[in-house]
């Protein structure tokens, strides 16, 4: 493989560390909004879970549409809020029950361990591809 090749290999594992960070802010936004029933302005509306979507390719980091990965979309979790018996809160209904956000926090810690990891794992394979080129450089010195 060429010293090219080893940028290539950078600019792919740079387009993943891109990617998993923007999951694991969504992630941690799905954390901080666990119990959440109101929006910004003080509205009654529970917060929605957000999950994140990849797609293959990364043309503004790697120039190609095949190499690398990008986050495809950001989407609101469709499944049910959480009912929760709660009749002195505020937004409880007329039977005592609270619709909350259907934020499982043990799922939301799972899936930023996982990201977590494939960061880690994206840096691990940068350094590789950097000790290869730095030891090509010294061969050719």
């Amino acid at each position: 493989m060429n010293v090219g090749g080893f940028f290539q290999m950078m600019d792919i594992s740079a387009s993943a560390l891109h990617a998993e960070r923007a999951r694991m802010n969504v992630v941690a936004n799905n954390l901080a909004n666990a119990y959440t029933t109101h929006d910004t302005d003080g509205n009654r509306k529970t917060f929605r879970r957000q999950m994140v979507s990849f797609k293959p390719g990364a043309p503004d980091v790697t120039g190609s549409e095949t190499l690398g990965v990008q986050v495809s979309e950001i989407t609101p979790d469709m499944t049910s809020f959480r009912k929760v018996y709660q009749p002195t809160h505020p937004d409880a209904d007329e039977k005592g029950y609270v619709s909350m956000p259907n934020v499982d926090v043990a799922t939301e810690m799972m899936d930023m361990m996982v990201a977590s990891r494939a960061y880690e794992a994206n840096i691990t394979a940068m350094e590789s591809a950097k000790q290869v080129i730095r030891g090509s450089l010294q061969i050719f010195a």
